[in-house]
């Protein structure tokens, strides 16, 4: 059965639609990895296939044909191109817009109804900026596999065993991001008084050249352990985010191992990621080493945040529902450039 007005449903995919773009900025800009990727450019919009490929470059010591050579000694030429690519399963999330008929009477105004739509889409998008914020420190495993695979998988705890884009670590050490155990390796557990040597082991694990961590992701207590590390030389605090992952996320600069990166907070009151309340936010004790060049954030080009369909009316309910939706993944073409600092 048609509604009274049966412009509204247009109004509504409309109103949706002009806040599109600004709901995708909204959500990179929600994350301070996400926020660095966009400024880099790391934010590439894939065109369809089955999976997402990444492309990565390696080098197989087998392969290899580059040597010195004197006069007419014959120099190899076996074919050397160790080119391949990572794979990544399609992610979708959506949010749901509704509107009952009475709220229709109700606000029969094409302003009054888009007021009111404004408001159920800021909510819609406060949950999928939420839901993907926590979909990004973990493994991908979650809700039967279908979320986004995100940090724990890309860098974690332990990558000499399982698979990652499809390339498996134990067989390929290439594929293995770097990791430093405060207890294990460091003899004690992170603390205020040794989290700079063991950021900087761990940066150093990271570099290949002009390779190296760019932006550190810590949760709330390992960040406040490295702030109260810094408190005699404060002045080297970017409290207004410039040149951080973001304005407004609390950030830091690290100089150890030679380097200048920019460290973040990811998390706050909501305190560390809970797989009940599903809220956003770094994993308790847990610092990452992002060189950010190599993560890369990929949404459909024709699925980032838009509507989904056309009008769905409840068969037995007066009521209508409009779904906000997204699909991607987040990968990376090289993990052996990251690295993680754990307990």
């Amino acid at each position: 059965m048609p509604f009274a007005n049966s412009a509204v449903t247009d109004i509504i995919a409309t109103t949706i639609q002009n806040r599109s773009g600004t709901l995708a900025d909204n959500v990179t800009n929600n994350n301070a990895i996400l926020r660095r990727l966009k400024a880099k450019g790391n934010v590439k919009p894939a065109g369809g296939g089955n999976v997402i490929l990444q492309e990565i470059m390696y080098v197989d010591s087998t392969m290899i044909n580059v040597n010195s050579y004197s006069g007419y000694e014959v120099i190899n030429i076996a074919p050397n191109s160790p080119i391949s690519a990572a794979s990544f399963n399609w992610t979708q999330y959506a949010g749901a817009v509704t509107m009952s008929g009475l709220e229709m009477l109700q606000n029969s105004s094409k302003e009054a109804i888009i007021d009111l739509m404004e408001g159920r889409i800021s909510v819609a998008e406060a949950e999928l900026q939420n839901r993907i914020d926590y979909d990004i420190y973990q493994d991908g495993t979650g809700n039967g596999g279908k979320n986004i695979t995100g940090l724990a998988l890309a860098v974690p705890d332990d990558p000499t065993t399982g698979t990652y884009g499809g390339i498996s670590r134990v067989n390929y050490t290439f594929w293995r991001s770097q990791y430093y155990r405060g207890v294990t390796d460091g003899g004690s557990a992170v603390s205020a008084a040794n989290i700079q040597a063991y950021m900087s082991t761990l940066a150093l694990r990271c570099v290949r050249g002009n390779n190296k961590p760019d932006l550190w992701v810590a949760d709330q207590t390992y960040f406040a352990l490295y702030l109260n590390s810094l408190q005699a030389i404060q002045r080297i605090s970017s409290m207004d985010g410039d040149g951080s992952a973001g304005a407004g996320f609390p950030a830091l600069k690290f100089y150890g191992g030679g380097m200048a990166s920019d460290v973040v907070m990811g998390g706050g009151i909501s305190g560390a990621v809970s797989s009940t309340q599903l809220t956003s936010g770094a994993t308790s004790a847990h610092m990452w080493a992002l060189n950010t060049d190599f993560i890369f954030f990929r949404p459909h080009r024709d699925r980032n945040f838009v509507p989904i369909g056309g009008e769905r009316q409840s068969v037995n309910q007066d009521a209508v529902v409009k779904l906000i939706g997204w699909a991607g993944n987040l990968t990376s073409s090289g993990p052996q450039f990251c690295g993680v600092l754990i307990a």
